[in-house]
């Protein structure tokens, strides 16, 4: 079948692709910024067009000549996440009637009865009704959480057990949810678009255990190999409060932990198994919770995480240019320029180049880049630990700490766009260049556009620890580079 997947960034719609196109169907992938997918294994087997779902004319482009819509689009990192999600969902699910779509396919999550609902279930339910309205077919499958390598459910449960020996917990980690590993969420995505026509329904889709937020924090203890962890009830900690605790101990920021935590207030196990009946269940049946963690756990230890939450971008305009224009900037910007020449190749440079971040570190004044990334999470934004998905391998488009790779010319430039709390807008460039005598040229820029005064206060404030900083930086890369090479 002919398909179109919205959402394709992200961590549902990265993981899909591969596996509708392995089911032998047709693939477009709609991607506000397709330079994100340049290197994405599957990128020669699917078409990949440039489509912003909240633009009825590029929608309709992508839709042209499809016969089934996968819309796995969510803004939770935009504070006006309801609003604009509804408003794209309406623009699709005009198109797709106009379209002559046959099959709309949603995954949104499940949602108790009777309760009010948190601004983020609220908004997936609203998504999914505006669908199921269009008037053409549609199959909104109801998640809860999602265990899988990268996935930010499984990342905030990993983080808090295994950074708090002695485990808070308030009144909502008693609670009861039901899980389902990423395996068994795709196997029910890829098989939906063969659902019945006539079908226009909701199914809800879980694991085959129920456990409390506390029960999986102590399984997960016990699969991660960890000493047993002690609880301390907590009948107090709001979900508000909860969620500063998750963006302070784990790569989640609050913009993404308090919407998640919000909707853990709630008990989110499925109501109804009827997708069983249609789609039957994987070979070897629904992964248990702990064979979904040690499966996941496996991912992360060997580096092999396709997607990750961290690929959807920030706020923050990510198909901006880099302002080279004065003009266009406004008339500032600011720069640290700095240059080493080296007996080490270029190659052995770009080693060291693209294996900056995670782990490894920024190759300068280690303690003022700690400091700033904690004021970074205590301001609600990314912090330091998103780290990375490869200790060796960049990707255009992939979360690098506080930063996001923005454009990549192996093996000589990696330019990194930041997504930390700034007055202003930040770019980083690493470069080398051959010499002739066989040593190379390393080239560093540092870019600051200021957004009025307290961007250009901010710059001038920060400009006594430049050297420390940036040139600290170029020097220990360089020796780095000149280690690396003998």
């Amino acid at each position: 079948m002919r398909c179109v997947v919205f959402g394709v960034t992200g961590y549902i719609g990265g993981r899909l692709v591969p596996e509708l196109i392995r089911a032998g169907h047709q693939v477009r992938a709609a991607a506000r910024s397709p330079a994100k997918l340049a290197e994405v294994p599957w990128r020669d087997r699917a078409e990949i067009v440039a489509t912003d779902v909240r633009d009825a004319g590029s929608v309709a482009a992508a839709l042209e000549g499809q016969e089934a819509v996968y819309y796995l689009v969510h803004s939770l990192y935009e504070r006006e996440f309801v609003r604009l999600d509804s408003e794209a969902a309406r623009i699709v699910a005009d198109q797709a009637g106009k379209a002559g779509i046959r099959r709309i396919v949603y995954l949104g999550g499940i949602t108790p009865r009777g309760e009010p609902l948190s601004a983020h279930l609220a908004s997936r339910t609203e998504v999914g009704q505006i669908l199921l309205d269009s008037g053409v077919p549609t199959i909104v499958l109801r998640a809860a959480i999602i265990l899988g390598s990268g996935s930010a459910s499984f990342e905030m449960l990993r983080y808090l057990t295994e950074r708090l020996p002695v485990m808070v917990t308030p009144r909502w980690a008693r609670n009861r949810v039901q899980p389902i590993a990423i395996r068994d969420v795709l196997y029910y995505l890829v098989r939906a678009i063969g659902l019945p026509a006539q079908l226009n329904r909701g199914f809800d889709i879980g694991g085959p255990d129920v456990l409390t937020y506390l029960e999986m924090m102590r399984r997960y203890a016990v699969v991660a190999g960890l000493p047993r962890r002690l609880v301390l009830p907590v009948p107090v900690l709001t979900p508000w409060l909860s969620a500063q605790w998750v963006n302070l101990v784990t790569p989640v920021p609050r913009s993404i932990a308090v919407p998640l935590i919000e909707s853990l207030v709630h008990e989110v196990v499925c109501r109804e198994k009827d997708i069983a009946g249609y789609l039957g269940e994987p070979h070897g049946g629904l992964l248990h919770y702990e064979p979904a963690i040690e499966l996941a756990l496996a991912h992360v230890r060997s580096a092999d995480v396709p997607t990750r939450w961290s690929d959807a971008a920030a706020p923050g305009a990510p198909s901006d240019a880099l302002p080279t224009d004065p003009d266009w900037s406004g008339g500032t910007l600011y720069q640290d320029l700095r240059e080493h020449h080296s007996d080490a190749d270029a190659s052995t440079f770009w080693e060291v180049i693209e294996s900056i971040g995670g782990e490894q570190g920024w190759y300068s004044f280690p303690l003022a880049w700690s400091v700033r990334g904690l004021i970074d999470r205590l301001l609600g934004g990314v912090g330091l630990r998103r780290g990375r998905r490869d200790p060796r391998r960049l990707h255009v488009g992939e979360a690098l700490d506080w930063w996001r790779v923005e454009h990549l010319e192996r093996p000589t430039l990696l330019r990194l766009r930041a997504e930390m709390r700034l007055p202003g807008r930040a770019w980083l460039e690493l470069s080398v260049e051959p010499r002739p005598d066989g040593g190379s040229t390393y080239r560093q820029r540092a870019i600051f556009q200021p957004h009025g005064l307290a961007g250009h206060l901010y710059w001038k404030s920060i400009a006594l620890f430049h050297d420390a900083i940036f040139g600290g930086m170029a020097r220990n890369i360089t020796a780095a580079a000149e280690r690396q090479r003998t």
